[in-house]
């Protein structure tokens, strides 16, 4: 079937017993029911529901099937009066704010991307205007998904609905085509941009206006990149003062926002990455420049992760550094999180590696919090995509199949430490768990082929990192004393602690030895800990050793220090 025919749309219930409104259209099922079920998660909406249209031919109209639905129940809706809905665009101008943009892209997407086309400029270029009415049923398919559910929402008819919106764009077109013929739009071949701006400074119709200039200036653009480069140069134009500086600026960013959040457009722009990790760590550095480029020369793991930028895209990265961009770093924000919120893997085939990508995503997005993103949505989407790394699928991806018991302990603790959310901390600890306490764990430890005190070291070693991957005490200190137990058994069957109180060595030496097992320095805390604890303490008392303490004073402060560290200061 015709692509052009059937479509995706996502409503929302904002509240319960609320109307059902339009939030997304689209010709992607997966992009659709990902959509729902990040709204879902984020908890903005109360219910969501997911329809396949398809275009019938015969009727000249749309047949809905819904194919998805989440939240609370219809009945709810008897209870409770609708909430409004969202004010319609009644006159040409509206069709200029943000929010009528971000729906139009919506709306004509593919045919946007064919055209190499934003929004912005489809409103301002006459040509544009042209070649959509020209496409034959693209701008009233374009109508049909809008009119729907805005009909259902208002309590009018589909025609009714239709015929409003057609008379809206046949009132912006001709205003738009009247004013080309009138040669009142700014064209920069005759008039320099910083001219044209300080010359409509105060025009009342200035946005509109110098809006048309700069989509006049990107008509022959043939790519993304060329777009770019235009936009940029007229930036480039202005001084750091100017009467028009304001306008013109934020006049080029609306296009320049589009640009970056159309998956085309950045594309083309940063090139494609071999992931959507590698993608996101490109956009962040890029409206990130110069925090993530602070952030990697500190942390080599930053730097592992965060991919080089052409010279085009740190240009780019420049200017967006700028106040007046906000608007543009933002709608590049938006885009990371809708896709760190989204189900897509970024790592596909390397679940190790997806762990490094967040972990570094997770520090540069954090250090930029504010400049880019809020940091609390920051943290809603990270917890978000942490749930998605303590699925039993990824943890068996991450696992594989080679690791010894060791290894598995180990990952498990670098996986809790990375993921965030109460939530989240808990069921990695729960894996964690089911590996700390098994008997192949425990089997392993005691049958490695290492000395007992390098299996006390390794011990120890796993137990002060437990305790440090931010779990609560009630879900780690369980694991630390199954640790220390094994620990014990060790010691026990290989008599290591007594072995070093009894061995053939100056009693400094052995006291030392025996304080760093005590502290759980050079082995876990528990029972092989308490026996290094009472051998030390009865070394501690003996003759032997505080004669050699008095002919060797330098080292009184050093064993000092250790017995306040073990717990057996007086």
């Amino acid at each position: 079937m015709d692509g052009h025919k059937v479509h995706f749309e996502v409503y929302v219930r904002k509240t319960p017993g609320a109307g059902w409104t339009l939030d997304t259209a689209t010709e992607s099922r997966a992009t659709a029911i990902e959509t729902a079920n990040r709204l879902m998660a984020e908890g903005r909406v109360a219910a969501v529901k997911v329809t396949k249209e398809t275009y019938d031919e015969e009727a000249r109209e749309y047949r809905a099937v819904v194919i998805m639905k989440q939240g609370s129940a219809d009945g709810a809706a008897k209870s409770k009066p609708q909430a409004d809905p969202q004010p319609l665009c009644v006159t040409p101008q509206d069709l200029y704010t943000g929010h009528a943009r971000e729906r139009i892209g919506r709306l004509l997407e593919a045919w946007l991307e064919r055209n190499y086309a934003t929004p912005f400029e489809l409103l301002h270029r006459p040509d544009l205007v042209e070649s959509l009415e020209a496409s034959g049923t693209e701008l009233q398919h374009a109508l049909q998904k809008i009119a729907i559910p805005e009909a259902h929402a208002r309590g009018m008819s589909v025609h009714e609905m239709i015929r409003a919106f057609h008379t809206l764009i046949e009132r912006a077109v001709d205003k738009l085509m009247s004013d080309a013929k009138k040669g009142v739009l700014p064209n920069f071949k005759k008039e320099s941009f910083a001219k044209a701006a300080d010359r409509l400074a105060n025009d009342p119709e200035r946005a509109y206006l110098l809006g048309a200039g700069v989509a006049g200036a990107l008509a022959d653009a043939k790519c993304w990149g060329e777009k770019l480069t235009k936009l940029l140069d007229l930036a480039d134009e202005w001084p750091e003062n100017g009467k028009g500086r304001a306008l013109a600026l934020g006049t080029i960013q609306q296009p320049l926002a589009e640009i970056l959040e159309a998956k085309p457009g950045i594309n083309e722009i940063l090139g494609r990455g071999a992931d959507l990790g590698e993608n996101l760590a490109a956009l962040t550095r890029l409206a990130a420049y110069d925090t993530v480029d602070k952030l990697a020369k500190r942390e080599p793991a930053v730097a592992k992760c965060m991919p080089e930028l052409s010279g085009l895209a740190i240009r780019l990265a420049v200017w967006l550094a700028n106040e007046t961009f906000l608007d543009t770093r933002a709608a590049i924000g938006r885009r990371i999180l809708r896709e760190l919120m989204g189900n897509r893997r970024l790592r596909p085939n390397d679940a190790a590696g997806e762990i490094d990508i967040l972990r570094a995503l997770g520090m540069t997005l954090t250090a930029s919090a504010g400049n880019l993103l809020p940091l609390d949505q920051v943290q809603a989407a990270f917890t978000a995509r942490s749930k998605m790394l303590t699925t039993g699928d990824f943890v068996e991806a991450y696992l594989g199949h080679d690791m010894s018991s060791k290894e598995e302990v180990e990952a498990l603790i670098w996986l809790t430490e990375n993921v965030i959310g109460p939530a989240n901390k808990r069921k990695a600890g729960g894996w964690l768990k089911a590996v700390v306490t098994s008997l192949r764990f425990e089997k392993d430890i005691m049958a490695a082929d290492e000395s007992p005190a390098a299996k006390l070291a390794t011990l120890a070693q796993l137990q002060r990192a437990v305790g440090r991957c931010g779990l609560v005490a009630e879900d780690f200190q369980p694991l630390q004393e199954k640790l220390g137990e094994i620990g014990g058994e060790i010691d026990n069957r290989a008599k290591v602690t007594q072995g070093v109180a009894r061995a053939n060595a100056p009693a400094i030496h052995r006291l030392t030895v025996l304080l760093k097992l005590a502290m759980g320095e050079s082995g876990p805390l528990g029972p092989a800990s308490v026996r290094a604890k009472s051998e030390a303490l009865r070394l501690v008392k003996s003759d032997e050793t505080r004669a050699e303490l008095a002919a060797a004073p330098e080292q009184v402060q050093q064993v000092r220090d250790l017995i306040q560290q073990a717990g057996l200061a007086a």
